[in-house]
Formats: C-alpha cells, sequence, structure tokens
C-alpha cells in the first residue's frame, strides 16, 4: 500500500506545498544537488520533471539524488516515451529504489520539445497509465496479470488544466484519471481565478475534490517576457493581459521579477483557505533557489 510522507500530509488535513525542479542535461549529479540544496526542506516533496521543454534528463535518476538528499521525491512519468513495458520497468526501478510518489502524464507533442523528429510513442495515455499503477498497488500485478514481487506502493497524482474548455469534457477528464486511482491533482499554474474558480465549484459538484487532493498550481513570473512567451508557445499558461501589463509596468528587470512574487504570493493568499483547495504546487520554472523566498513572502515557511 502506498504509505509516503506525502500520502499522510495529504490524509491529515494540513496545507500542503509541493514544488518542482527542472533537471538539466547532464551525466553528472550536480546540478540536482545543488537545486535540493536550493530549496532545502521547506516543502513536503518535490516533482522532478520527465524531459522537461525537451532538455534530455532522466528524473528517475534525479528523483534518488533528491532523496539521498532527504527530499521526498515525486516521480513524473510521461507516455510519450514509453510503451506499457518501459513504464512498467522504470514504475517499478523507482519503487526499487524507495521512491513512493509518482506523477502520471501524457506530455507534451514533441514538436514543442525541441525535437520534431522525435517519433512519439503513446501507447497508453495518462488514464491507463494511472489505472495501470493502481493495479500494481491494489492486486500487485503487472498489466498482463503477473505477480509482483515485494510490496509495491506507490501514491498516484495527476495533472490538469483547469483552464481548458469545454467544461465538461475537462470534468469528465479528470474524473476518469480520479477513477483509475490518482489521489492528489496538481493543476496548472493559476493567474486568471475567475476561470480557475468556474473549474474548482464544477470539480467540486461532481465529488472530485472529496476524492482526490487538489493542488493549485502556482508560478513566480520572472518577467514580462517570460509570461508572453509561455502564453504564445503552451496553451496551458492562461495569463492575462493584465498581469503582462503589470509586469510592464514594474520597471527594470529586478522589479520585474520582484513583481512576479508579489503577484504569485497574492494569489496563494486567494487560494488558501478555499474550500477544495488542499495545497499548493510551486512551478518555478527551473528556478529553484526562488521557492523558499516565496514561502517566506506567503507565510508558509
Amino acid at each position: 500500500m502506498a504509505n509516503s510522507g506525502l500520502a499522510s500530509k495529504l490524509s491529515n488535513g494540513a496545507f500542503v506545498v509541493t514544488a518542482e525542479l527542472l533537471p538539466k542535461a547532464s551525466a553528472s549529479a550536480g546540478p540536482v544537488q545543488e537545486a535540493a540544496q536550493a530549496l532545502g526542506k521547506t516543502v513536503a516533496a518535490v516533482n522532478v520533471s520527465d524531459n522537461p521543454f525537451g532538455t534530455v534528463t532522466s528524473s528517475l535518476a534525479a528523483c534518488a539524488v533528491l532523496k539521498e538528499a532527504g527530499i521526498e521525491p515525486i516521480y513524473q512519468l510521461v507516455s510519450r516515451d514509453r510503451n506499457r513495458i518501459a513504464i512498467q520497468s522504470d514504475v517499478l526501478g523507482a519503487a526499487t529504489l524507495g521512491i513512493q510518489n509518482m506523477l502520471c502524464l501524457t506530455g507534451y507533442h514533441q514538436s514543442l520539445m525541441g525535437y520534431p523528429e522525435s517519433a512519439n510513442v503513446y501507447d497508453i495515455d495518462s488514464v491507463q497509465m494511472i489505472a495501470a499503477v493502481q493495479g500494481m498497488n491494489a492486486q500487485q500485478t503487472l498489466m498482463n496479470g503477473e505477480a509482483l514481487e515485494g510490496d509495491f506502493g506507490m501514491t498516484i497524482g495527476a495533472v490538469v488544466n483547469p483552464y481548458m474548455r469545454p467544461l465538461p469534457l475537462n470534468i469528465m477528464k479528470l474524473a476518469k484519471k480520479v477513477q483509475a486511482g490518482a489521489t492528489f491533482i496538481q493543476t496548472q499554474a493559476i493567474f486568471d481565478l475567475g476561470p480557475f474558480t468556474e473549474w474548482l465549484e464544477a470539480a467540486k459538484n461532481e465529488s472530485i475534490t472529496d476524492k482526490a487532493a487538489i493542488l493549485a498550481g502556482v508560478m513566480p513570473l520572472e518577467s514580462a517576457e517570460e509570461a508572453e512567451q509561455l502564453r504564445e508557445r503552451f496553451t496551458d499558461f492562461a495569463i492575462p493581459d493584465s498581469i503582462i501589463e503589470r509586469m510592464k509596468g514594474a520597471g527594470d528587470a529586478a522589479a520585474q521579477k520582484a513583481e512576479g512574487i508579489a503577484i504569485c504570493v497574492e494569489v496563494i493568499g486567494q487560494l488558501k483557505g478555499t474550500e477544495g483547495i488542499k495545497g499548493i504546487h510551486i512551478l518555478s520554472g527551473g528556478r529553484e533557489a526562488v521557492v523558499p523566498e516565496l514561502m517566506t513572502a506567503a507565510g508558509l515557511s
């Protein structure tokens, strides 16, 4: 059974904070160790992105480095690059290393990742991956029925974009992930609270928030230019014009970075205490050192 530290915190009603780590293309543990030192032990658990934004990395190896540093990892795994055999072997590898949390994703299309010539796999999607890992949890078997040795237990998470419309389709897909076995949901970064609140109400009406812990994504933007680039390249980033104009109006690079943190603190303040929200997930875009600063500013540390 899944008995990770993250699972315990989610079940005891605490306001949970997780963060992400974007590993670099490196054959050394050094960059992950540096990020781990920057993060410290300020958060409940740290996601390790799987080949993020076209950077070739090993999420599994980085998770092992985090665990050695005393930080609880969340192993991210995308189905874009693996068939069901590779997915199951990687999940078993994670369990063998003592990793007890994972986030199941389908992944961006490879054309957005800097490798347009790469062949995608997509043998199974995120819902099917969740179901497969839940089968390993509940039945202690692989997808072909083969029995597992050892005591397998993984806390399973999933991702949702609360801005995806039509809303009924969004909620239907989320419900499938929860039904398949996801016990925590991390959302994409929230900047526009109006549509997010609409999504949250719909999730509550379907009792999804009673069945899975919602961790609302937040992101401290570094500049107006970054905000514009994210919005233009990825549909997951719904950043209003008002945010971009506010960033531009802050002044130079240092002032814009400070304004980005201030905006993020305001969003956290509005999310904290909201019914249906069990915590936040900090998306730092590879700037792990900003996480402790943000948590202090938001009164979370």
